[in-house]
């Protein structure tokens, strides 16, 4: 019997990656072996992303490219899911006329039913409507051979809407797994081989709302830390007004919970992340930042922030600059405000220039360099336990680790140590990673 060959291609954050793993195990079971080779595939899978239009228009000119792989194999089968997929629906196939079949965030457990149905007769489908039910997101993915660290969705939707933001409309409300059902699945994973998993939600920090039993987010935490198998916990994104006091705690009595949290922040000015609907102020985001420092004093705090959001003057620009200064953020990403059909922030008004929002981001991003090799450099001469992950880009001969800060770390050590937990001297820092030795090659430590 032949081979049938999947290729995927992921676009977005890392609850996209984990729904194309979801995807990929499905499709094993219905004979589609992987592949990274387009060329060789049966069925090809882009799974998009609608957060910001320069991912948009990605997908559209790969899948462009595709209407000569179609003409040389007209038995290839072409799908499209993800927030896109959901968001255009049957207009996908209008707009690429090769295009089999679209499928929404909440129909991935339906993959091989719809790709039987193609096998069968060649009828375009649409499958983007929402479910009541969570099958799409608890699909077990089988850790790859060597994999140390795996995804885990705990919840899925947004009940937010962020004036900014398409996710709400295109993952559908706020929906929490039951607890047994994450537990079942990361000890599974830890049977396999998995040292450290992610728990993934649009908010984490509001799981368990929709469960009705008195769980949230920082008991979730606290079972998962007693689980055998797993060293490490690490968990994104977190929604700033919904950080409590209990889950700041956590990263002081949980020893397993890394000691780094994303909390995208998205702007210095008040009456900016008024406009935005993010319900907090500056001043209630700096003191769950000063909180989480006094807990645990080697914190790594990471964000997102936006500029050039409609209306955002030079006085509210300064004032996320004035933010920076004062948190001095281990990292940020940093984006340009792109504009998404269906929000709020369409309608407002004061829509910046394009040039000018290139230079707010610029020079924002310059001083964020300067921070974060500020940060690097200050843990130079310290002690750091790194999950090893295996072989640096930067050299074959090298090895790579993760601190539990979520830095980088190159070394030299034996290959045998990827998958453990080892201890490193930081020597050097760099701007996007660190470089240190191991302990034995230092010396003994007092």
């Amino acid at each position: 019997m032949k081979n049938k060959y999947l290729y995927i291609e992921t676009f977005g954050c890392q609850m996209n990656v984990h729904d194309s793993e979801q995807m990929a195990a499905l499709l094993t079971d219905s004979g589609y072996k992987q592949t990274d080779n387009m060329k060789l595939a049966d069925l090809i899978l882009f799974n998009t992303c609608s957060i910001r239009e320069k991912a948009a228009h990605k997908v559209y000119s790969e899948l462009g490219r595709l209407g000569k792989f179609k003409e040389q194999n007209p038995d290839l089968i072409i799908g499209v899911g993800g927030c896109l997929a959901q968001h255009l629906g049957t207009k996908f196939h209008k707009r690429v006329r090769h295009l089999d079949f679209v499928f929404g965030t909440h129909n991935i457990h339906r993959l091989p039913e719809m790709v039987a149905s193609l096998q069968k007769k060649r009828e375009k489908i649409t499958n983007v409507d929402f479910h009541k039910s969570l099958n799409s997101i608890g699909i077990y993915a089988t850790p790859g051979n060597g994999s140390i660290s795996a995804f885990v969705t705990i919840m899925q939707g947004c009940n937010n809407f962020c004036a900014y933001c398409v996710v709400p409309y295109l993952r559908g409300p706020e929906m929490s797994r039951q607890p047994e059902e994450i537990i079942s699945e990361i000890t599974r994973l830890a049977a396999d081989g998995i040292k450290e998993v992610t728990l993934l939600g649009q908010n984490v920090n509001s799981y368990g709302k929709t469960l009705g039993n008195g769980l949230n987010f920082a008991a979730l935490i606290r079972k998962i830390g007693k689980l055998s198998g797993i060293e490490r916990i690490r968990f994104t994104t977190s929604h700033p007004r919904d950080l409590s006091e209990e889950l700041i705690n956590c990263f002081a009595e949980e020893e397993k919970l890394c000691k780094h949290i994303h909390l995208p922040v998205q702007s210095g000015s008040n009456r900016v992340l008024a406009l935005m609907n993010r319900g907090y102020t500056v001043e209630e985001y700096i003191k769950k930042v000063d909180n989480l420092r006094k807990v645990c004093s080697l914190i790594s705090i990471t964000s997102d922030i936006i500029v050039g959001f409609p209306g955002e003057t030079q006085k509210d620009y300064q004032e996320t600059i004035d933010m920076m200064e004062k948190i001095r953020f281990d990292s940020t990403f940093s984006f340009k405000y792109s504009e998404r059909k269906g929000t709020a922030a369409e309608k407002l008004e004061g829509k910046i220039e394009d040039g000018e929002k290139q230079r707010r981001l610029k020079q924002l991003q310059a001083l964020q360099d300067m921070h974060t090799l500020e940060k690097n450099t200050e843990l130079e001469g310290s002690w750091q336990e790194l999950l090893i992950e295996g072989k640096s880009k930067n050299s074959e001969s090298e090895l790579m680790g993760r601190a539990s800060s979520w830095k980088i770390v190159n070394f030299k050590g034996n290959p045998e140590l990827v998958g453990k937990l080892v201890d490193v001297k930081i020597t050097k820092a760099y701007l996007h990673s660190l470089r240190g030795k191991l302990i034995e090659e230092v010396g003994n430590v007092n």
